[in-house]
């Protein structure tokens, strides 16, 4: 899971929390994103990398991906790049997010890469990069967006 092109590739500590337990998380925390059938694809420590499979409602006049789909999908994603850090905390929330549409997404399932640029005590920041899946090796990213996490206290 975390290999040479991970963007946390020198971090050899173990996450904090596994892709099953994450995805139970947001059934569980969040059941209208859940239902959208997310799936880890790999994470380490301070990143996670989402797969959001292709669904026709997920689709927008034009044929492309809606920009709701993909912010929530950006949100899980820094969400899960948090937990990779500390582990479960059903309390801590999006105190903002930021998202650029760069391109056109799409018909197809999407993947999602957070990463953790700062964790602080009360405060986790980060950046979320978005791709098509079925040409995610070459292609430019759909989205990019930067949000912070606010951690509850002990």
């Amino acid at each position: 899971m975390n290999g040479p092109d991970s963007p946390d590739s020198g971090d050899n500590e173990a996450a904090a929390i596994d892709g099953p337990m994450f995805e139970s998380l947001i059934r569980e925390q969040v059941p209208f994103i859940g239902a959208y059938g997310i799936r880890v694809e790999s994470l380490g420590r301070g990143w996670m990398t989402l797969k959001l499979p292709f669904g026709e409602a997920f689709l927008r006049p034009g044929g492309s991906i809606s920009g709701p789909v993909l912010f929530a999908l950006a949100d899980v994603a820094l969400y899960g790049a948090v937990m990779t850090r500390i582990g479960r905390a059903d309390m801590a929330v999006t105190s903002s997010m930021t998202i650029n549409f760069l391109h056109r997404p799409p018909a197809e399932a999407v993947l999602a890469t957070g990463r953790l640029l700062k964790l602080g005590r009360r405060l986790a920041y980060g950046e979320v990069v978005l791709s098509s899946f079925e040409s995610s090796s070459d292609a430019e990213p759909v989205a990019h967006a930067t949000g912070t996490y606010a951690i509850p206290g002990n």
